[in-house]
């Protein structure tokens, strides 16, 4: 029996062999494949690549059968990161140009899950199109599906590093320390090359790909996996720089900063003309303000998928998550690309911002991390809708509202800052946070959102008995 839940908001994801195994797989290549020639005038190829956890291999062959069924060339690229995944699909290669793209990986989850991130003509393959992709699915489970693994294998990695280092070839030699902790993810199966041929001073950890990930869980947007990196910065080591499994997610630290992706993002506009800046709900209230000082923020859902639609419909400068996804429509392609994002900040730095002293200068605030408050799947969307009915008439103690953004949950503006709560689309949880220009305000307009939470709580389960 399939399971539904494998078919998530962004990609397909679950636990391999329980979720994902040979007959699921292959359905999802096969009718994936389908939605492809859909979509297609021509012979459609799709570029296959795949992460270092240890069943990717297999996933690999599953997938390319199923394709093969549905008459979809593969075009497979092996051990990659995700960013040479997505730069393959814009390439040509022996006269083919692919149609669609599918990255096996499993990103930060625990070694056992793995999943798709998927793209057809260059646009992510999401939402409601995978939600119907398991419709289809599930209701064919049955049907089988021969082993055909042939593919064409292609070198989309000398291609990548090629273009990066004719990209940033003003770096070349340029002599200031860091440090890389590629979390033995896929980062390493280009960046060292990179760095190497542009002659850069660097320490690498963790930079052989291991999908059993042995020194710490690939995840940067963790402060206790960023301890060996910030060990290093306390030496020779000016910045460092650390990766997501599947490296299109970016931490970048300073000896003094741990430099978020909306602070990154309001550094990166500082340097273009007039910018335009996606960011999601989560971004500090500082990024917003600043960056239409100088041209245009908009604020959008969370979600790499969302994001990569959204910058590509206002043909922004880039685009934005907290958790080190970034996305860059200027020079670039407009998806998220840890390492291309690498050399944009050395780029910076070669020249001349000083990164501490320009987030001394921002306006001060205290925000919280992101604070996870547990539901269920069916419950959690319902929390959503709840509040928001309960935020039309607050309770006395509740803060004054200024104005209320639902672009994703429920982003609500206080006097002196803002409170956020909106349904996690990966897992059964309301994700919120706060931030203030005063710790102790920020303190309390979360200890009146959770007051808040509770009463819908309380209510959904008054009215379901």
């Amino acid at each position: 029996m399939i399971n539904k839940s494998i078919f998530r908001e962004y990609d397909i994801r679950g636990i391999v062999e329980q979720e994902l195994n040979e007959q699921s797989v292959k359905l999802i290549g096969y009718y994936l494949g389908l939605e492809v020639i859909k979509k297609t005038n021509k012979q459609p190829y799709v570029v296959i690549g795949y992460d270092a956890r240890t069943h990717s291999p297999l996933l690999f062959e599953y997938l390319t059968s199923g394709f093969n069924k549905a008459g979809v060339k593969v075009l497979g690229i092996g051990l990659v990161a995700t960013g040479v995944n997505y730069f393959a699909s814009y390439q040509e290669f022996n006269g083919i140009r692919p149609n669609a793209s599918v990255m096996i990986t499993g990103s930060h989850n625990p070694s056992e899950y793995n999943g798709f991130k998927i793209t057809i003509n260059n646009k992510p393959f999401f939402a409601d199109d995978i939600y119907k992709l398991g419709d289809v699915i599930i209701k064919n489970q049955d049907l089988k599906i021969e082993d055909n693994k042939q593919y064409e294998k292609i070198n989309a990695k000398s291609l990548y590093v090629k273009y990066m280092v004719n990209e940033f070839k003003e770096l070349k030699g340029f002599d200031v320390p860091f440090a890389i902790d590629c979390g033995n993810g896929v980062a390493n199966t280009v960046l060292c090359e990179i760095l190497d041929k542009l002659e850069l001073k660097y320490e690498g950890l963790y930079c052989d790909p291991d999908g059993t990930f042995p020194n710490h869980h690939p995840d940067p947007s963790v402060e206790e996996n960023l301890k060996d990196l910030k060990k290093v910065l306390e030496k020779e080591a000016e910045y460092g720089f650390a990766y997501d499994g599947d490296a299109d997610r970016i931490a970048f630290l300073t000896k003094k900063y741990n430099v978020k992706g909306d602070i990154l993002a309001l550094l990166f506009a500082k340097t273009m003309k007039k910018p335009v800046v996606v960011g999601e709900v989560k971004c500090t209230q500082v990024m917003y303000d600043l960056i239409n000082e100088m041209g245009k923020a908009i604020m959008y859902k969370t979600g790499h998928s969302n994001l990569k639609v959204k910058l590509k419909e206002v043909n922004a400068h880039l685009a934005a998550e907290v958790s080190g996804h970034i996305f860059f429509n200027d020079r670039f392609f407009g998806f998220d690309d840890a390492i291309y994002v690498t050399f944009r900040i050395l780029e910076l730095i070669k020249n001349g911002m000083n990164i501490d002293k320009e987030i001394e200068k921002l306006p001060k605030t205290y925000s919280t991390e992101e604070i996870k408050v547990k539901t269920t799947e069916e419950e959690k969307f319902l929390l959503i809708d709840k509040i928001k009915q309960l935020l039309q008439n607050p309770p006395a103690s509740f803060p004054k509202i200024l104005d209320i953004i639902d672009v994703d949950g429920v982003r609500i503006n206080f006097r002196h800052g803002w409170g956020l709560v909106r349904a996690s689309n990966t897992t059964p949880v309301l994700v919120t946070r706060f931030e203030s220009t005063d710790k102790k305000i920020a303190i309390e307009y979360e200890e009146e959102v959770n007051k808040l939470i509770k009463l819908a709580k309380d209510e959904l389960s008054n009215s379901s008995n």
